[in-house]
Parts: C-alpha cells; structure tokens; sequence
C-alpha cells in the first residue's frame, strides 16, 4: 500500500506544472505576458486578463460598429465592411486567448516550451533555443507593426477628417481621440495575441529543429541501435505533444480564416459593391495579418516534418556508405569491417566541390557522401532494420492524423484556389 502511494505521489509530481525561478531565462517573457494582462498565474491576474479580454475582444468593436459606424458619413467614410473586420479578428482572437490560456493554465510557460526538458540537449541546442526564444518578441513586432502603423493612419485620417462627432464626453475632439485611442488599442490587442500564440508555436518548432540538426551528429560517430531508436522515439514523442497540444488551435485558425476571407470575397465581388482603399483598406489589412498567421503556423509545421523525414535519407545514406565500405575492403571477412578497419577509399573527394555552397546545407539535407562512417561496427543486419524503421514511422506535426508536410500545403492551397474560383464564377458569373 505505501509502494503504491509514493508512485502515485511521483506520477502527480511528474505531471504537475514545472515550476520556475523569477530571473530565469523566461522572465522578459512573463513580463511580456503581464504587459498584455494575458498572465494567469494568481487570481487576481486570471480575473484581470478576462476581464481585459472581454473589453478589447467583445465590448469595443460592437460600440465600435454600433454606436461609432457614422451611417450619415459621406461615401469616402462609410465602412460598409466593418462587420467582416470585426468579426474577423474578434473571433480569431477569442480562439488564440483560450488556447493561450488553456496552454499556460495547464502546462505552465515553461513546460509548455520544453524549457523543463532543456536539461537533457546538448549545449548547441539549449544555446539556439535561448537565441530564437531572444529573438521571437522581435519577430512579433516585426509583423505587428507595419500593420498597426497603417492601421492608425487610417484611424486618425478617419477622426480627424470629420467623420464622426458624438461628443460623449462633453468635447467632440476629445471624445474623438478616445474612441480612436481605444479602437486602436482593440485592434492590437486582437492581432498582437493571434501573432503571439503562432509564434509560440513557430518558437517550439524551432527548437525540435535544432533537435533533429543535434540526432544527426549520431550518424558522426560509431552510435549503437539502441541509442538511436531511443533518441528518435523521444523526439517523435515530442513531436506529438506538440501536435496534440496545437492540433484544435490549427484546424479552427484555418477554418475560421478560411471563413473569413471567403465571405470578404464574396461581398467585395458582388456586381453593387462599391470598392475604394478608404473603405477596403482596413478590410485588407486584417486579411493580410490573419493570412501572416496562418503562413506562420502552417511553414513552421510543414518545416519541422520536413526536416523529420530527412533523417530518413541520411540514415539511407549512411547505411549505403557502410555498406559500400564493408565490400571494398578485402582484408576483413565480416559484412561490415570492425572499428579502426583500413581499405582503399571508394570515393574520390573533391574539395572544392564539397565546400561549395556548404553554409546553405545542413546535416539532414547534406549531398556529401559519408566513407567514414564505414569504420562503423553495426552489422549490415541492424543498419538494415534501422532505415526500415525510419521509412515506416515518419515523424512530424500533424493534425488529427493528418500530416503537415508540403504535399499536404499543397493540397490546402489548391482546395483554396478552388472554392475562390468557384466562388468568382458564382460572383463575376464567369463561364
């Protein structure tokens, strides 16, 4: 009975949240969260980020549509597509908040980016994800800000041209400047949390990446079976977590996108609609933030399963090239000749041509051939089922069973292009 109780007491403590020191290397992180008010951490910070999430998502854009909509305005500041916008990014944004939430809540920041099992890399990998981790709020701000800098210009070009004078709190030019404070406010809020949970994502790709870049050194040297298959079993085990975790967030982010650009087709296409930069500018500006989005999430995962499946083709390669060796060599009776074995070399270097364009390769994807992993002991037996693994279990993101990979990028772009064709013949009555 105390067996039982103290595995069941480590199993809770191997599954509980991982805990996490305030200076460590997520602290501008967490400040980043608190900033936005997307920190749950206490209650008082959960009642807080609901509370703002509710604001900015639900209670500015329908006063925005409703009571701020000006229908008396003139035909360059009518906003006959301020629906689409809004409904866009709210409910993009709705999505985003509540995986983001579901994700810190249950995981915790750290765990939930595999800082909790950096421990276990090698140092080339704790440093690069520490490096891309610096890096990913500056990738954020490089989507955002464009965006939002033409999205203020046209707020403001919009309030101070006269289109608008409700004057709610006494002074009309004040009243303005809040309400265009506000909007503005709203809008990055929406857009900043969409971009934020896909480049968390972009972010956890990386870093099993730099994990597959790491496994290949494996083929470097004279690795046994069992350590291979081990650390490839544990990296194809991440791989799903990580697919199980973004699996809801990828379908609904693509369905709902989808959604939206083709009902934002359908009314701009229509034989009535009137089409101006002052009336779809702001229309196409959240189209091309939530299409960023999305090319984010879909080129990290077909990315990561790219790179995955390499590791077939090396340990092909590797396996060829032993092989090649162990024949060539005539001196040794075995199949594959024991470690610090000599022969006449089989291949013919050219170096040159082989520090030719080397920065643009990697060692999943290098065109070298490899006689010195010749010297390896594995029989040709144990190479052999080895390859075979690796060509039946492919690793990669996938959603629900479906792989993320460029054949299926492929398939989700002509499926696109189609409905849109379907959709202009429909609109633009095309034969």
């Amino acid at each position: 009975m105390d067996a039982e109780r103290v595995a069941l007491v480590a199993k809770r403590k191997e599954i509980s949240r991982s805990k996490s020191s305030v200076h460590d290397e997520l602290h501008i992180f967490r400040s980043w969260l608190r900033w936005m008010c997307v920190d749950q951490s206490t209650g008082w910070t959960f009642c807080l980020s609901w509370l703002i999430f509710i604001i900015f998502t639900f209670l500015i854009p329908i006063l925005s549509h409703f009571y701020l909509a000006c229908s008396n305005c003139d035909n360059r500041h009518a906003r006959p597509y301020d629906s689409h916008v809004q409904l866009s990014l709210s409910s993009i944004a709705a999505l985003s908040f509540v995986s983001l939430s579901q994700f810190v809540r249950i995981y915790g920041l750290r765990r939930f980016l595999f800082f909790d099992k950096l421990c276990d890399e090698s140092e080339t990998v704790r440093r690069g994800y520490t490096e891309q981790l610096n890096s990913s709020l500056k990738i954020l701000f490089i989507f955002v800000t464009p965006c939002f800098t033409a999205e203020a210009a046209y707020k403001i070009w919009w309030y101070t041209s006269g289109a608008t004078a409700i004057p709610f709190l006494g002074n009309a030019m004040v009243s303005d400047a809040v309400a265009c404070i506000f909007e503005l406010a709203s809008w990055l809020y929406r857009t900043v949390v969409f971009f934020l949970v896909c480049i968390l994502f972009r972010l956890i790709c990386h870093l099993q990446i730099l994990r597959l870049q790491d496994f290949a050194q494996v083929f470097h040297v004279d690795s046994d079976v069992e350590s291979v298959l081990k650390e490839h079993l544990r990296i194809r085990r991440h791989l799903h977590i990580i697919s199980h975790r973004y699996r809801v967030f990828i379908m609904w982010a693509l369905i709902l996108i989808t959604i939206s650009q083709f009902t934002s087709l359908l009314d701009t296409t229509r034989s009535k609609a009137d089409l101006s930069i002052f009336k779809t500018g702001e229309l196409a500006l959240a189209s091309v933030s939530l299409l960023a989005g999305l090319m984010i999430l879909l080129r990290s995962a077909t990315r990561i399963t790219h790179k995955a499946q390499g590791v077939t083709c090396l340990a092909a390669k590797w396996h060829v090239c032993a092989t090649i060796e162990s024949f060539d060599s005539p001196e040794v009776d075995t199949e594959t000749p024991p470690a610090g074995a000599t022969g006449n070399q089989v291949f013919r270097r050219d170096a040159s041509s082989d520090n030719e364009d080397a920065g643009s390769e990697d060692e999943l994807h290098s065109t070298k051939l490899i006689p010195a992993y010749a010297y390896s002991t594995l029989s040709f037996q144990k190479r052999q089922a080895l390859v075979t693994y690796f060509e039946n279990n492919r690793a990669g993101i996938t959603v629900y069973g479906f792989m993320l990979d460029r054949s299926s990028l492929h398939t989700i772009v002509m499926i696109e292009m189609s409905l849109v064709l379907w959709l202009l013949g429909k609109t633009l009555a095309f034969s």
